[in-house]
């Protein structure tokens, strides 16, 4: 993978996490146990420092970054969706981060909460746990139900899975030309394939 010292200081990356080749890490950059970075995510810990905690995960294309002295962390079993962008906030445990949303300096998502895809969390923000955070500028709509808080854990634990899966078995090859008989699905693999859709499409 990209990996840079700068300043003396080097990312960090648990035996046990999961970093994708083509992602990038800078500087002040702490992954924990059972983490998994997707392809093309950059965290630049170049000004403040970044923390991925234990079982967290940052999805393609995203973007973590901070201004100096401040700390952006996802808690454990914090779940962040493609392309989101963190900048200098806090995202709490067992939390999602919806496709594309964008949370600002200083914000604080609270535990077992869920951020809508597209949404802007201002600066600042606070909330209550459980909360379900949407719209731009994102507010509170409503508390969570267990079944969707349920959801969520559900999809964490199947990127932990995938951390293990891409350990053990993703390497680069060349394409085949044609798919073989009898070719195996992915979803094979995938322990939860009974999430519910509809809640899916609720709350990202």
């Amino acid at each position: 993978m990209p990996c840079y010292k700068l300043d003396g200081i080097r990312p960090v990356v648990h035996t046990k996490a999961f970093v994708h080749p083509t992602a990038v890490l800078i500087g002040d950059v702490h992954i924990d146990e059972a983490c998994y970075v997707g392809p093309n995510a950059s965290l630049r810990g170049d000004f403040g420092r970044i923390v991925m905690e234990k079982g967290s995960n940052i999805q393609d294309n995203c973007v973590v970054h901070g201004f100096p002295k401040s700390d952006t962390i996802i808690k454990e079993n914090g779940h962040i969706g493609h392309g989101a962008v963190l900048h200098g906030c806090q995202v709490g445990r067992d939390s999602l981060i919806g496709i594309n949303a964008v949370i600002l300096d200083n914000a604080e998502i609270a535990d077992f909460s869920l951020v809508g895809a597209g949404a802007i969390v201002k600066a600042g923000f606070t909330c209550e746990q459980g909360s379900l955070i949407v719209g731009s500028p994102a507010k509170v709509t409503r508390k969570l139900s267990e079944k969707e808080i349920k959801w969520k854990q559900l999809g964490t634990k199947e990127y932990q899975n995938l951390a293990v899966r891409c350990q053990q078995t993703l390497e680069e090859c060349s394409p085949l030309p044609f798919a073989e008989d009898n070719r195996k699905r992915m979803d094979e693999y995938v322990q939860s394939s009974s999430l519910a859709p509809k809640i899916e499409s609720d709350v990202k």
